[in-house]
């Protein structure tokens, strides 16, 4: 990981599978393996040549020439050693231009060396000379760079030269330094040479197609890794021995409220309040979790130590603790929920009962006043258990849905027209404004009915209380910001106040003595589980308004 690249989040295009454009480039390049060396290998190539170039002049020195080497034609031979010299450097130059192709470079350069040692062994004394052994490296160097078949052809040719100076030598008169035993043994070393270094090419070239495999591979799980991390809701923080950090996801820059870092930082510059709660953990042995507040936020944070000392580096877990506070509720409002739908299951048979008992004695004959007012109180009361048995009972069936998609608009004049003739509210009391044409949502027709029912009924009862009108908009649109598609359900009534805005959604909360308290949670949880977000908002100078917003939802055509 780089010390000067902040870590960025990595996402996967939905459209096709992850890292399929990196696997099929991977089986090419397992493929096909370029036969041609890469132009830092023909950059070795050249340095090598040069070192031969000063390596065989200083041979051919006068100064350091063997006198006991029966030297053929010296000056033929430096002039040779010129010459060459003056090809390499144009190799050189080539190779700074890249021009030619690769292909071409290291088939003039092996083509060169072979003529110019052939050369340099007969004017050495030919192939007692022992001269010849370079052409054996130039034949191993054609077989590392190219592929095999050009290999044995350069060992072919390396070896009619060697057959060639020894024929010419021969017509020159030379017979002493003829041996074509020599030049054969010497020719079938090449060929040699030839096939054991193209084996050892392919199998350099098959490690090298394996790493770059290898390396694809790691890259790609570096990614996913990197991608899971990133969409995680859990804040993650990694840091070494030094406490400098090595990784961090967006929850975690969320959490902590900081600007994206680089890594190396140090986690104090990032978080004091973090940096202080670890040293706190080494230095007092306490258990590896608790709760630090930043930014005037309860975090609840978790260590996990990468290695058996405490100098090692360490993962750091950050959650808000309003958060786990709210699933240790959803676990307890789950199993009192299964609980509760027993039980209601249980009391409708006898609130049935109880119900139509009442019904019968208002009907009989001769009952005072009194007794008449003592069977409304127990029908009102019944009912109120009536509604209160299913309100828990929709609770527990909340997770049952059954998306379809359909026109916002349309479903919201269909639900306005229903919901004015069961209230009797008209059109100027019930409104509707709709900001945008046509949009399209998917989601639980039953469940939307049954949130809005809930929130428009809140409405109906809060905003008209102590007597005043109430005046009820539904208005849909989409977000400024991310356009997608919203409802609201504004009221003028007096509204809610800053502090009891805060548990309205709380179950079995309520402010009016024959409420239940669960008509906004089961609004709430219905809205959840169809995965839209309820919202309050306060309407000024008074007012409500219960905002749903349909999250990655977009306009119909």
């Amino acid at each position: 990981m780089s010390d000067e690249r902040p870590l960025k989040t990595h996402t996967i295009n939905a459209d096709m599978p992850p890292f399929a454009g990196r696997a099929r480039a991977r089986r090419r390049g397992a493929d096909s393996i370029d036969p041609y060396p890469t132009w830092g290998a023909l950059r070795w190539l050249f340095l090598f040549r040069l070192l031969m170039v000063v390596g065989l002049i200083l041979a051919f020195s006068p100064a350091t020439l063997d006198p006991s080497i029966p030297y053929a034609d010296a000056q033929l031979a430096w002039n040779i050693l010129a010459v060459y010299a003056l090809l390499v450097l144009a190799s050189g130059i080539g190779l700074s231009r890249r021009w030619p192709r690769r292909p071409h470079q290291v088939q003039s350069a092996i083509v060169i060396d072979i003529l110019t040692y052939t050369v340099l062994m007969h004017a050495a004394g030919g192939v007692t000379s022992g001269i010849g052994i370079l052409l054996a490296v130039t034949v191993a160097a054609s077989a590392l760079m190219m592929e095999g078949r050009l290999s044995l052809l350069f060992a072919a040719l390396a070896s009619l030269a060697v057959i060639a100076q020894q024929v010419y030598a021969v017509m020159l008169g030379d017979s002493q330094s003829a041996s074509f035993t020599q030049a054969g043994l010497l020719g079938l070393l090449f060929f040699v040479v030839a096939l054991l270094s193209h084996v050892l090419y392919r199998r350099v070239r098959t490690a090298e197609a394996l790493a770059a495999q290898r390396k694809v591979d790691i890259d790609d799980l570096a990614k996913l890794n990197g991608f899971i991390i990133h969409s995680i809701g859990t804040g993650i923080l990694a840091v070494d021995g030094e406490r400098r950090l090595r990784l961090l996801n967006q929850a975690a820059l969320n959490l902590l409220g900081a600007a994206p870092f680089r890594t190396g930082d140090l986690l104090s510059d990032l978080s004091p309040e973090l940096a202080a709660w670890v040293a706190c953990r080494f230095q007092s042995d306490a258990p590896p979790s608790g709760l630090i507040e930043i930014n005037e936020r309860a975090i609840h944070v978790s260590m996990k130590l990468l290695g058996e000392r405490r100098a090692a580096g360490l993962i750091l877990y950050l959650r808000d603790n309003q958060e786990v506070v709210k699933e240790v509720q959803q676990m307890k409002l789950a199993a009192l929920g299964t609980l509760t739908a027993s039980i209601a299951h249980n009391i409708r048979n006898p609130l049935s009962a109880i119900t139509h008992a009442s019904q019968l004695l208002v009907e009989g004959q001769g009952l005072s006043d009194d007794d008449r007012h003592l069977l409304d109180i127990i029908r009102r009361n019944s009912a109120r258990i009536e509604e209160t048995v299913q309100s828990v009972l929709q609770l527990s069936r909340r997770h049952q849905r059954d998306p379809c998609r359909m026109d916002l608009n349309d479903w919201l004049e269909d639900f306005a027209s229903e919901f004015r003739e069961r209230h009797g509210l008209s059109e100027s009391v019930f409104q509707l404004q709709f900001d945008s044409p046509r949009i399209a949502v998917t989601v639980d027709p039953r469940h939307l009915h049954q949130i809005l029912a809930n929130l428009c009924e809140n409405a109906v009862i809060h905003g008209g209380a102590d007597g005043r009108s109430v005046q009820i908009l539904i208005r849909s649109s989409q977000s400024a910001d991310q356009h997608e598609p919203l409802v609201e359900v504004i009221d003028d009534g007096p509204g809610i106040d800053a502090a009891t805005a805060n548990d309205i959604f709380n179950p079995f909360y309520t402010t009016r003595i024959k409420g239940t308290g669960l008509g906004l949670y089961i609004a709430r949880e219905l809205a959840e589980t169809n995965g839209v977000q309820l919202k309050y908002m306060p309407v000024e100078p008074h007012g409500s308004c219960f905002r749903l917003l349909f999250s990655n939802m977009a306009l119909a055509d």
